[in-house]
């Protein structure tokens, strides 16, 4: 299926992008749900509950997710 190749594209910049540096502060990344060029994840650990910490993340995230990946337009953070 087109989204289940999309997640795993998502899911593959995610953890060779992206988590190796949230791993330094025991931050990780779920990967939610991918549809319509939106990609939802939730952050566990120490982000997890900053709202600050959070968008700054996210906006970070869906920048490298874009360079990466066109098809999709925007991050979702979930609680």
């Amino acid at each position: 299926m087109i989204n289940d190749d999309l997640r795993s594209r998502v899911e593959e910049v995610i953890r060779t992008r992206v988590a190796p540096t949230m791993d330094l502060d025991g931050t990780s990344i779920e990967v939610l749900d991918v549809d319509q060029g939106c990609a939802r994840v939730r952050l566990n650990g120490a982000c997890a509950g900053c709202p600050a910490t959070v968008m700054t993340i996210i906006m970070g995230m869906e920048h490298e997710l874009r360079q990466h990946i066109p098809e999709i337009e925007y991050l979702e953070a979930a609680p």
